[in-house]
């Protein structure tokens, strides 16, 4: 235990501050989420802040900070906090040397995303499969498109009995194997140490085998944290390795996709189709030959968007406090040696 975390503070002696401004809407804190904290724990401090116009004044005597992101100037500030909780699953942007080092802990919101983004990827699937994206396409342009869609080298395929392999086993990826049961999908896990939930998976692999799992795949999902050691996880030889006209999904992060490789292997027809819900820039510049790529669907970074998202940061957030102010050891807490 860190002296930080050694020295947690009475509700009525702690400052909250909840802040997330996103040019997304959807990605910004709401007042819910403040509320929630204010009626669980009257007696605490809470700080509700729209935009970052007066974060910096009120830093310095806040203990706990909920948002997405707070820039090294600003923790610099925080002389007094003792935790982060990220409303973002991913914490790179917090992974800095000064934060890592600071005995300042860091939880994130796993496990919250993990029903959407397995449903959105579900879909990705089917509408690889049945190659939908094509199907609106004709529609726009008025064209009764049977045999143009017959005619293309993908064809219309099932997915019953085809091999799903799933690289980055966690919450997401147990919730899409449970998905690919329902439809007769064989499913595959890959994880750091090659340990998990087998319960919907016939395997779960060591991602020191990764090479060895990926010409077996029809189709490859890569929803694995983005860390250093992730970069471009899925690049030119693991893409070589899979078979021809298998298709490839990214739900993680744009890092982990070397996404000039996919775009040579979805022009040469060695992969099938491949979906992006996350790229390495974000928004997608509109030069960026990511949008006129063959066989490729984009959908905008919607993966883990959700008519339910704020009410389970809510949920998770008042457990979290719980936990923070009884003294128990915090779910969802980030190490920073791995950065996830």
């Amino acid at each position: 235990m860190s002296e930080r975390d050694a020295k947690r503070l009475s509700p009525a002696e702690t400052k909250l501050i909840v802040c997330v401004k996103h040019p997304f809407s959807e990605w910004c804190a709401k007042p819910q989420l403040a509320d929630a904290a204010r009626q669980h724990w009257p007696q605490m401090r809470v700080v509700y802040l729209p935009n970052y116009e007066i974060l910096a004044k009120e830093l310095p005597d806040a203990h706990i900070f909920v948002g997405a992101s707070l820039r090294p100037e600003q923790f610099e500030c925080a002389k007094q906090l003792q935790w982060i909780h990220s409303t973002a699953a991913g914490v790179s942007q917090l992974m800095y040397p000064e934060l890592r080092n600071s005995g300042v802990i860091v939880t994130n919101p796993s496990g919250i995303f993990s029903v959407p983004m397995a449903e959105h990827t579900m879909g990705m699937i089917l509408a690889l499969a049945r190659n939908f994206p094509d199907t609106v396409r004709f529609q726009g342009a008025s064209k009764w498109a049977q045999q143009d869609l017959w005619d293309k080298p993908q064809q219309l395929t099932e997915i019953n009995g085809s091999l799903l392999l799933i690289v980055g086993y966690g919450s997401i990826g147990r919730e899409l194997a449970k998905r690919a049961q329902a439809f007769s999908m064989r499913v595959w896990g890959v994880t750091r140490s090659g340990n998990g939930d087998r319960a919907h998976s016939e395997r779960i692999l060591p991602a020191s085998q990764l090479h060895d799992a990926l010409p077996h795949a029809d189709y490859v999902v890569i929803a694995a944290p983005d860390t250093p050691e992730t970069k471009h996880l899925i690049g030119a030889e693991q893409i070589a390795r899979m078979k021809r006209g298998a298709r490839l999904i990214n739900v993680g992060r744009g890092s982990l996709l070397d996404e000039a490789v996919l775009i040579d292997a979805l022009r040469s027809g060695q992969l099938g189709g491949a979906a992006l819900d996350v790229t390495s820039v974000e928004p997608l510049p509109a030069d960026s030959p990511l949008w006129r790529t063959p066989n490729l669907f984009i959908t905008p970074h919607t993966s883990g968007v959700s008519d339910r998202l704020w009410q389970r940061e809510a949920e998770l957030l008042l457990q979290l406090l719980d936990e923070w102010f009884e003294g128990k050891e915090l779910s969802n807490r980030v190490d920073p040696s791995r950065g996830y």
